[in-house]
């Protein structure tokens, strides 16, 4: 297959695809193949899995969300997800050039784009030339999982999100996604993200301890899940708590939640934060791979 691209991608940008090679945005007569490409590997492409077992087709959303899909002779090589984010799945960095042009052609402004290293950078490298400017790039963030009984005793407090905790919940989100990205969710107006972090409670992703006067103590999400995997999100312990030693126990409560929907649990996180990475390690989580996150 690369036989084919390498060339062409060494020679002029601007001239036609190399012959077998088409890029398009999926349909609902690609859902099998998308399927089939992203079982590949279940822990990395958990997002387009879950997407799926959820949407049920690869056709663009109401909202304007597609699929970009690399055929290869009309067989499905690759694909990136082109939503609010960009999510590459089963995608050689060879074909990035391919994706970012589709991708910028859309007119849409992404977020992030987040999943395997080689592919994500590649697809940074290719979208930086056609102005899309990063403030932030993540390159080494270590995927990891764990397939059976955490190694620690799980916190007994941890439980699932209620409804009726929502305003206490709803802030301990912001937070921590202001913490990990350097800006408030709330930006542009509190409705899409209350709405997120609203269905992850009525779905049972939402794990959580609140202590006697009904504060966050530590919460994290299951932020993709499938009949195979959950992928572990949003992991934030209350300032005022840390330095004592819950992480682990909290961690291990997470794993014991999670393996109730999935056998195998997963997140990533990033390289450079060695705390949390030693918590992962502890409660037996080990490295399959390495995710990057770009933030535009």
């Amino acid at each position: 297959m690369l036989s084919k691209v390498a060339p062409w991608l060494a020679s002029r940008k601007d001239e036609p695809d190399p012959p077998g090679i088409s890029v398009r945005t999926l349909d609902g007569g690609d859902t099998a193949a998308l399927r089939h490409l992203a079982e590949k590997d279940r822990v990395a492409n958990v997002f387009i899995l879950a997407h799926l077992r959820t949407a049920g087709t690869a056709a663009p959303t109401s909202g304007g969300a597609g699929i970009v899909g690399v055929f290869d002779d009309g067989i499905l090589v690759g694909a990136c997800w082109a939503g609010a984010n960009l999510v590459p799945v089963q995608l050689d960095p060879a074909f990035a050039p391919l994706v970012a042009e589709a991708a910028n052609r859309s007119g849409r402004r992404y977020a992030s784009a987040f999943g395997p290293a080689d592919a994500v950078l590649a697809l940074h490298g290719e979208l930086a030339e056609l102005g899309h400017r990063a403030h932030e790039i993540r390159p080494d963030q270590p995927l990891m999982v764990i397939d059976g009984p955490a190694d620690v005793p799980p916190n007994p407090g941890l439980g699932l999100g209620d409804l009726a905790d929502f305003e206490r919940i709803l802030p301990a989100c912001a937070a921590m996604f202001e913490e990990e990205v350097g800006y408030s969710p709330f930006l542009g107006g509190r409705e899409f993200y209350s709405r997120r972090v609203e269905g992850l409670i009525r779905q049972g992703y939402s794990l959580v301890h609140l202590n006697e006067a009904r504060e966050v103590v530590f919460k994290a999400e299951l932020g993709a899940v499938t009949a195979d995997v959950t992928q572990v999100q949003g992991v934030w312990m209350n300032p005022l708590y840390r330095g004592k030693g819950l992480s682990s126990g909290y961690m291990s409560a997470v794993v014991e939640q999670a393996q109730k929907i999935a056998p195998l649990t997963s997140l990533y996180v990033n390289g450079f934060n060695v705390r949390a990475r030693s918590t992962y390690e502890r409660v037996g989580f080990h490295q399959v791979g390495t995710f990057a996150t770009v933030l535009f």
